[in-house]
């Protein structure tokens, strides 16, 4: 049986003083779970419950009902949640939010020494997360003079030197130019495949989705498909309507099917997209 990182079961979460709407639920009776190792991508438009249930997988929020487990533990006890924040780390949107010191590696050692790790392997983990994220050769850079991408590898070198399980990216590039997002990505991919971290990507960039193994949709505080990216993207009709794009290349194939071309429906990158107008030569 597959082993899960994080399950959400029959997660319900109202804001405290949300205005006059006293029974808008941010989450509704949301149960999902995320498989170790893999890299799971959730996707919503704003206001979609997506980030919301991102904060209650690290223990930043508490569920008003229901239960969050990060491996054996369950979020809503007190006592669990430095162990959960070790388990699971968690990026942010914006990166200046994350940086804490004056000097790259001191950044980097931040959470280390905060964990009383010794600082002998505090050094060597350091040095190995600023390799890991292609940021070694900037490690006695000052962090404000980084461009938006380095800033936010550097703050996921920070979560990695915790050594976690599990990493959630809440929106991390969503203040990033697209060559930042691409290097983040990249990234993120990397330390997935090759050190076999769970990842947990909130965004609502469709491409960033691609590379996904999982994609849960939600929408007002629910999931509403799940599947894999050929699964969910080749959904094209289901995805507008509830006002959500697809990839490019899953837009462009959509439409020649509907002037009459008789094309695969579950394209999704420019490869694969010039292997099938091939095909059909």
């Amino acid at each position: 049986m597959e082993e899960k990182m994080i399950r959400c079961e029959n997660v319900t979460f109202r804001y405290e003083n949300s205005g006059n709407d006293s029974d808008k639920l941010a989450l509704n009776d949301v149960t999902l779970d995320v498989k170790k190792g893999e890299f799971l991508v959730i996707l919503g438009r704003n206001g979609s419950g997506k980030s919301t249930i991102a904060k209650h997988m690290n223990a930043l929020l508490i569920p008003s009902e229901g239960k969050v487990y990060v491996g054996d533990l369950e979020t809503s006890l007190e006592k669990n949640v430095w162990d959960i924040r070790n388990k699971a780390g968690m990026v942010f949107q914006n990166p200046d939010n994350q940086i804490v010191a004056t000097i790259v590696e001191e950044d980097v050692a931040f959470g280390p020494e905060n964990l009383g790790i010794e600082p002998g392997e505090i050094k060597k983990r350091v040095d190995d997360c600023l390799k890991k994220v292609n940021m070694y050769d900037y490690r006695r850079h000052a962090p404000h003079l980084l461009s938006g991408g380095q800033k936010q590898r550097v703050a996921i070198a920070g979560v990695l030197a915790m050594m976690p399980e599990c990493i959630i990216f809440d929106e991390s590039t969503a203040m990033l130019d697209p060559s930042g997002r691409k290097e983040v990505i990249r990234t993120i991919k990397d330390i997935n495949s090759k050190y076999k971290i769970t990842i947990v990507l909130i965004t609502h960039y469709m491409e960033e989705a691609v590379k996904a193994d999982r994609i849960i949709v939600m929408d007002e505080g629910k999931v509403i498909m799940k599947g894999t990216p050929k699964d969910i993207f080749s959904q094209v009709k289901k995805m507008k309507d509830i006002g959500l794009d697809v990839p490019q290349m899953t837009e462009l194939s959509y439409e020649l099917r509907n002037s009459g071309l008789d094309i695969k429906k579950d394209i999704l990158t420019i490869d694969e997209m010039v292997d099938e107008l091939c095909r059909l030569k």
